[in-house]
């Protein structure tokens, strides 16, 4: 379907961006995800992972990787556009397309309207 598309230019993939984002430490969270969020200066938001080791094995992690891409590449055009969004699973929730596609649009609805309070 048109417009949701994944490619590589709405991926955070360099080091400096993920430091960048952390930097700024404007977080939010839910019992699924904590997104952090940090201004991009670009027409579009870029999403960055970071599934620490905590959540499982492997199979696990990357479950939570598909699904989060997933939700992103289906929920890109109700998103804020620009800013970098960087996405940390919580180890007690369960990866469930639905929910996590709720819980990011959600929060990066609100860190867009913190960021904004921000820059005034």
């Amino acid at each position: 379907m048109a417009g949701q598309e994944f490619p590589r230019c709405f991926r955070i993939r360099r080091q400096a961006d993920f430091e960048r984002v952390f930097r700024l430490r404007c977080a939010a969270g839910d019992d699924r995800l904590v997104v952090f969020a940090c201004p991009n200066d670009l027409p579009y938001s870029r999403l960055g992972l970071s599934v620490s080791r905590r959540l499982g094995k492997a199979v696990a992690r990357n479950r939570w990787k598909r699904i989060v891409r997933e939700a992103f590449r289906l929920s890109r055009l109700h998103l804020p556009a620009g800013l970098d969004l960087v996405v940390v699973p919580k180890p007690e929730a369960e990866p469930c397309l639905d929910g996590v596609k709720e819980s990011l649009t959600r929060l990066s609805r609100r860190l867009a309207r913190r960021l904004e309070v921000k820059r005034r």
